[in-house]
């Protein structure tokens, strides 16, 4: 199994990219899995204490929960990965998203880098780098228009922990990567690039019969 981690900081284009490999790839080859999803669960907390967390620390995740799941995937078993509601800042009680154990998975996340665990776990390890202002334009829209926020909220966040975070974890994650991709899934030679890396191990590992 390839396991690919693209990591980058908030509204750089990891999502972007990672689908344009699947495009390309095909999905009955690829497992994705966002990192978001594995927030720590706070449903024992009230409303007003979830709000005060600090969602862009590394701390903010379960990665213990994530390197279990991709160690089952490795082993060829299904697993099923919790969803995160982000308008309750808690998981979802009801829904799963079902990951199968493909010959590639891809996990894009803030942290996909900064976590060592996580980082073991991976065989291709990429950096989506975004200029800030862009990010944070990208980031206003979705949370905005996905996630009900306030242009207040927004703006109080970003300053409070979504900056500090990024300089303090996101951006010096940089140096584990194998593959720096600027501007995302618009840099069509950055993404091509990386197709060809995965092709090359699909290639390799279904001509050896593994």
């Amino acid at each position: 199994m390839l396991i690919i981690g693209i990591a980058g900081g908030t509204g750089s284009g990891k999502t972007t990219v990672a689908r344009s490999v699947i495009d390309r790839m095909g999905a009955d080859k690829v497992t994705f899995i966002s990192q978001d999803n594995y927030y720590k669960n706070q449903a024992h907390l009230s409303m007003a204490e979830r709000e005060q967390i600090n969602y862009d620390h590394p701390l903010a995740f379960d990665n213990d929960l994530l390197v279990e799941h991709l160690r089952k995937l490795e082993a060829g078993e299904t697993v099923h990965a919790p969803v995160y509601d982000f308008s309750i800042h808690a998981r979802s009680e009801t829904e799963t998203v079902k990951l199968l154990p493909n010959p590639i998975v891809i996990i894009e996340g803030l942290h996909v880098l900064s976590d060592e665990n996580v980082r073991q776990m991976l065989n291709i390890k990429v950096f989506v780098d975004t200029d800030p202002d862009v990010r944070i334009l990208r980031r206003v829209l979705r949370d905005i228009e996905e996630r009900g926020r306030t242009i207040q909220s927004i703006h109080d966040q970003y300053l409070r922990t979504v900056k500090p975070m990024h300089e303090a974890f996101i951006e010096p994650s940089k140096k584990y990567a194998d593959l720096i991709i600027p501007e995302g899934g618009h840099n069509e030679v950055g993404v091509q690039l990386l197709t060809v890396l995965t092709e090359k191990y699909w290639s390799g590992a279904a001509s050896s019969g593994k």
